[in-house]
């Protein structure tokens, strides 16, 4: 597949993820916390994986597609030895952190979300949405010829 069309994927996905994530920082999770009621975040988020998480899934095939398109497989992740593969890594690094965010708030916070745990949920989104925002940001420079730690 051309690393055009992989591109074109992965940014959809991104738009998808990020955006849907934006939308639920900035529009819904004030409502469930002045309201103080999860039972919007949890008809939200019901409605919302639907397209997230495939977008999500999409977005990590695309990503290590193309990484293997421009030379970074996956015995070079997270060597940070040129600035593609330092890209990689970083967006590897943060994909990592954000399914650990996932995993705490599908195991922990959510089976037992109530209006007093609410803030704790938010410090979830908050953090899933800046991951997302970063990984759009990180990705970016590729275009620039990746990131120089050196």
């Amino acid at each position: 597949m051309s690393h055009h069309l992989l591109l074109i994927l992965h940014l959809l996905g991104s738009a998808i993820w990020v955006g849907g994530h934006l939308i639920l920082s900035f529009i819904i999770l004030p409502e469930v916390l002045c309201k103080k009621d999860p039972e919007i975040l949890l008809k939200f988020e019901k409605k919302y994986e639907r397209i997230g998480l495939p977008a999500l899934l999409v977005m990590v095939i695309t990503g290590i597609w193309m990484a293997y398109q421009l030379g970074v497989n996956a015995g070079r992740w997270f060597h940070f030895a040129d600035p593609v593969e330092t890209v990689v890594s970083l967006k590897l690094s943060l994909l990592f952190i954000t399914v650990l965010f996932a995993l705490s708030a599908n195991i922990f916070v959510l089976p037992k979300l109530r209006p007093q745990s609410l803030s704790v949920m938010a410090f979830h989104i908050w953090s899933v949405t800046l991951l997302g925002a970063a990984m759009m940001v990180v990705g970016s420079f590729v275009r620039f010829g990746g990131i120089n730690l050196q």
